[in-house]
């Protein structure tokens, strides 16, 4: 079986939007889950945060980043499986004043998904948070969270367009002004959830922040996304992948996430040299 891939897009230089056929997946699907895609039989599985569902698809953002990622975007036109949904959604409920930041491809699906769900319950106020790398890195608006947040804040870490820094920089000044925030939900780079813990901590915010970055086969077999939340060892694909922030030993994870850059490195550079040339690299 195979899943049709019905639209592709770019976003900026790096990242692009995939919309992909997969009804049972956008049937059962809550924001926080992830699946797990296959571009062929003999490929790697890829874990992929989940950005919108819509009749029947699913629609991701992906960065053109690795071998698998950079094979999707030179022309593949359906994927071999679509695995999920994955790990545990978040609770669609009231909150309140509920805050939704992110500053990678993966973080802005999630800000997206947790934004359109609990936007649509009453009694809850979502600020949306999104950090970019510079004004000519911001998605195009259809694509950011502006129009369906109540509040929405760019940030751009060259300071070319909002606030200068990360989502860090804009929370702070919302606690600083007194808006009383009852929860916040995230994703995204690894020391951005670091700092902003500590903050979350301070001011005693209950929170959920995404570690799917951290996966490899997404199964629980590989245990490659082994945390630590609370010196208890979890995984982040079957316990996880939303953890309270607070609680998570980022300088440990941290260490882990870049357990196979090397290998990485080799199956990218193999691909670049090969691709179009042999089969054995497309395996």
């Amino acid at each position: 079986m195979s899943f049709k891939i019905t639209k592709m897009i770019d976003l900026d230089s790096i990242d692009f939007l995939v919309d992909v056929e997969a009804p049972e997946v956008a049937e059962r699907f809550h924001p926080g889950q992830f699946v797990m895609l296959m571009t062929r039989k003999e490929g790697e599985r890829i874990p992929m945060s989940i950005m919108k569902v819509n009749d029947g698809k699913i629609s991701m953002y992906i960065r053109k980043l690795g071998k698998t990622s950079k094979e999707l975007r030179d022309g593949i036109t359906s994927f071999e499986n679509v695995i999920g949904p994955l790990g545990h959604g978040i609770e669609e409920k009231k909150y309140g004043t509920v805050v939704v930041v992110s500053d990678a491809v993966c973080g802005h699906a999630e800000n997206y998904a947790i934004c359109e769900a609990l936007g649509k319950i009453e009694g809850n106020n979502i600020i949306s948070i999104q950090t970019f790398p510079s004004k000519k890195e911001i998605y195009p608006d259809e694509y950011l969270t502006k129009k369906i947040a109540h509040r929405h804040f760019i940030t751009t870490e060259d300071g070319s367009f909002g606030d200068k820094g990360s989502y860090v920089t804009t929370l702070k000044r919302l606690l600083d002004n007194d808006v009383k925030i009852d929860y916040v939900f995230g994703g995204g780079k690894l020391p951005t959830m670091k700092a902003v813990s500590t903050i979350l901590a301070i001011n005693n915010i209950d929170n959920l922040f995404t570690t799917r970055q951290m996966m490899v086969d997404g199964s629980g077999m590989c245990g490659s996304c082994r945390l630590y939340i609370d010196g208890e060892m979890k995984l982040s694909c079957v316990d996880g992948p939303m953890f309270d922030s607070r609680k998570v030993n980022w300088t440990r994870a941290m260490k882990r996430y870049g357990m196979f850059k090397k290998e990485e490195k080799i199956a990218d550079e193999y691909y670049e040299a090969h691709k179009g040339g042999c089969g054995q690299c497309q395996k």
